[in-house]
């Protein structure tokens, strides 16, 4: 079972194919644009792609990130007092490609994309060199038209699965999605915890009766340990929250680049133990 909406190929399922034909599992590595600077944003993902990350979420900061727990929360608010908006960001994004092909999924709400005009910002984002979008309070349901806009500038268009979600929301989801099907771990908002949900593989399962996408889990992944786990019945693990964490702790020591490598490589080291 596949969407009827697919994407033309991107550096994301491009990704996803080379992981599989290793049978090692996608690390997505999630960090805030402009947070503790755009050019430093520029340098992080370098760092990420230097330590094997496969993917990068690159959050677009919003002053009302009602998915995001107290630490995502924290990186926006930096982010915005440092000056980044859906503008800067995109130009960090054409800067960031000057340097690194690592495939990027910009995240964000659906608010920023509006105010920007929806199908400029499928334009604008493609032509930065998004590969991707998750816009994280749009639902499926009412999804048509950006997708449509994705569709027409070669980006993928990713979803979120909660453990509430229905079959029926999930098979609506899966018409919808490209790239990958991100599966939130647990109810409620961004965070590290100390364990994965036991209900996580009746999740996955579920996911994968509607569809043929890679599955990603995300929220509370912030071990080498959870991701190990998590790639053995999904196809990669989301990092958030820690390594937002991380940033803001170094914020602008020399340590940073170094700091973030170290952590980055030990959570892609576990995606190699499927």
């Amino acid at each position: 079972m596949t969407s009827d909406l697919v994407a033309t190929r991107t550096r994301l399922t491009t990704r996803f194919d080379e992981l599989k034909k290793k049978n090692e599992g996608a690390l997505v590595c999630y960090v805030v644009a402009g947070d503790p600077s755009l050019q430093a944003t520029v340098e992080i993902v370098k760092t990420l792609d230097r330590a094997d990350a496969d993917v990068v979420e690159l959050g677009i900061p919003f002053s009302d990130p009602l998915a995001d727990g107290p630490t995502i929360q924290l990186g926006s608010l930096r982010a915005l007092s440092a000056g980044a908006s859906v503008i800067s960001v995109l130009e960090t994004l054409r800067q960031i490609r000057k340097v690194s092909e690592i495939p990027v999924v910009l995240m964000t709400y659906f608010n920023p994309a509006m105010q920007y005009g929806v199908e400029r910002f499928a334009q604008d984002a493609a032509a930065a060199g998004a590969d991707g979008v998750i816009q994280t309070d749009l639902t499926p349901e009412e999804s048509d038209y950006w997708v449509g806009c994705a569709q027409a500038n070669n980006l993928d268009t990713v979803f979120l699965a909660a453990p509430t979600s229905t079959t029926e929301r999930l098979t609506i989801a899966a018409e919808r999605c490209s790239g990958f099907f991100y599966a939130v771990s647990r109810t409620g908002v961004t965070g590290a915890q100390q364990s994965v949900s036991t209900e996580l593989p009746e999740m996955i399962a579920r996911i994968r009766a509607v569809t043929d996408l890679p599955v990603c889990v995300g929220f509370g992944v912030s071990k080498p340990e959870h991701v190990t786990e998590i790639c053995h019945y999904a196809d990669g693990a989301v990092v958030g929250s820690s390594l937002v964490d991380l940033i803001g702790k170094f914020g602008s020591d020399p340590q940073l680049q170094d700091k973030v490598f170290e952590y980055v490589a030990s959570l892609k080291s576990a995606t190699r133990n499927r």
